[in-house]
């Protein structure tokens, strides 16, 4: 969380992904918002590789929503988030609702 998330984003040079402003928590990017940063997991690894060449080349997933965008997800986040028993993830999400 800063003033002026954008700005900032610009000098990171080594990150997964870059959560920006107050409508994008994290675990958007975990969920719903597509970038992911984890390796395959629930028996996936049979489907999909968990590294490839690509993995190895630095890049970076800039994620911004507003709060229109945050409402239409939240949900399926908070569901998400339930399912793995990750409360605290879901409630990233729903707390700027409050």
């Amino acid at each position: 969380m800063t003033e002026d998330p954008e700005a900032v984003a610009e000098n990171i040079n080594a990150a997964g992904a870059i959560f920006l402003g107050p409508w994008t928590p994290e675990p958007l990017g975990d969920f719903v918002a597509g970038p992911s940063h984890v390796l395959p997991t629930g028996g996936a690894g049979k489907y999909f590789n968990g590294l490839t060449v690509n993995q190895f080349f630095r890049r970076t997933s800039l994620v911004k929503y507003s709060q229109n965008a945050l409402s239409k997800e939240v949900d399926a986040m908070s569901a998400f988030a339930k399912a793995e028993g990750l409360d605290a993830h879901g409630r990233s999400g729903t707390i700027r609702f409050d």
